[in-house]
């Protein structure tokens, strides 16, 4: 049987003839190029070469640059140019701040620097102390602070960070928990809470007009536990009280804090310098430690009256002493912002499920 073509009606040939003939194909030296194993394997040795130039150029130490992957070593290059972007090695002032390891140990946390879309320019070394991670481990989550914050901070982040980018250099503040290495967690039942301080501020030396450094610094937040009260001492201070919180001793740094000096304490009641509306926190905190059993610590987050008539926000932790014959305090000042995260998660955890 024939078969016909529809378009010509002729008989279909074996080489089918009617259909439109392609070009011949071009000979094997002008053909397109195609990757084969040998020119993909060069290919990935002249990207190795790269990344380690790329590697040996970083101002790590050699013992890091031996640890590092090709994602880490990215990640770390794309923060060396937004520095550099942002603070010109050949401008007045160095790329990022030029602290030595005894200045950076003297903070109460870490430096931090962000480009205005929250971008990571500049992490001080000493954030190992605070989060238990190098700045190359944290690098690893991404490369912007959303990367590094829990999910919950994100929306307070970037409302922050926008009012801050409205109105440069006025400060702004907000609380998230940050991601810290495996033994932190295991540590301390969790990731950390960070206060991040800080307020935009445009270079003298913009490569771009709109540029512009999100500069701050991150103090981790007082811990609801009663046993965290290892950081500085410098943001607290100390009370003895008899069982009905009369004060029979304070340390001289509550002059500092509160503005009373240590005579007009003794023999007043803790009570009267307690705001109206944390009256029943602080009954509550009172009765767990004197009527509790041995000396188990009870912490609160509370409002008391400095001399100038007005609110000092304290984390109190009590405990009983002198064979269970007085209580004795450790308030520590919080900023406004952490009391309210401190009292939220406390309202968290003890909310009935």
């Amino acid at each position: 049987m024939t078969i016909f073509c529809s378009h010509c009606h002729r008989p279909l040939q074996a080489e089918m003839s009617c259909l439109p003939k392609r070009d011949k194909q071009a000979p094997s030296a002008s053909r397109p190029f195609r990757s084969t194993k040998s020119a993909s394997k060069a290919r990935r040795d002249q990207i190795n070469v790269e990344l380690q130039a790329l590697r040996s150029l970083l101002p790590i130490s050699a013992q890091e640059k031996e640890r590092l992957s090709y994602l880490h070593t990215m990640a770390l290059v794309c923060l060396q140019l937004r520095g550099a972007q942002l603070f010109p090695p050949d401008s007045v002032t160095p790329v990022g701040p030029a602290l030595g390891v005894e200045l950076l140990s003297l903070l109460p946390g870490f430096l931090l620097v962000l480009s205005a879309n929250g971008k990571l320019v500049y992490i001080s070394e000493n954030v190992a102390q605070v989060l238990g991670l190098s700045v190359v481990e944290l690098l690893a989550h991404g490369d912007t602070v959303f990367d590094i914050l829990d999910g919950q901070a994100h929306e307070d982040a970037r409302k922050k960070l926008l009012l801050a980018q409205e109105e440069p250099g006025r400060e702004v503040m907000f609380i998230g928990e940050m991601r810290t290495s495996k033994a932190f967690q295991l540590q301390h039942g969790g990731n950390r809470a960070v206060a991040v301080h800080g307020h935009f501020t445009a270079p003298r030396w913009p490569a771009f007009p709109s540029t512009a450094a999100f500069l701050a610094l991150c103090t981790p937040v007082a811990q609801l536990s009663a046993d965290s009260d290892t950081g500085s001492q410098d943001d607290l201070f100390q009370s003895i009280h008899i069982l009905d919180m009369t004060f029979t001793d304070v340390t001289e740094s509550v002059t500092y804090h509160l503005g009373y000096r240590r005579e007009e304490l003794i023999g007043q009641s803790w009570y009267s310098l307690l705001h109206p509306e944390d009256t029943d926190i602080a009954a509550a905190q009172h009765r767990a430690v004197a009527l509790g059993a041995g000396a188990a610590p009870g912490t609160a987050v509370l409002r008391l009256l400095r001399r100038d008539r007005t609110w000092a926000w304290l984390r109190v932790s009590a405990r009983r002493e002198g064979g269970g014959r007085a209580i004795a305090c450790t308030s520590r000042c919080l900023r406004e912002e952490e009391a309210a995260y401190l009292r939220d998660r406390q309202r968290r955890h003890t909310a009935p499920p």
